[in-house]
């Protein structure tokens, strides 16, 4: 999925949305930092997309509290 669609995306969110995905998105990271930890991940590049998607979310939330 290209990024600005996935900011796109992110925009039309509400905060409580936000916050599911954001925890989704961690707890994510958390299993592929764990796969790779035991040798069982086969796609390392996804732990560096799961990081920047995380940041775009925690981004859009900063953008709607400024609101």
């Amino acid at each position: 999925m290209k990024s600005t669609t996935y900011v796109k995306e992110l925009q039309n969110k509400t905060v409580a949305e936000l916050n599911e995905e954001l925890v989704s998105a961690k707890k994510e990271l958390f299993n592929l930092r764990f796969q790779n930890a035991t040798n069982q991940l086969d796609n390392t590049a996804r732990i560096t997309e799961v990081r920047k998607n995380i940041a775009r979310i925690q981004t859009v939330l900063t953008r709607k509290a400024a609101d």
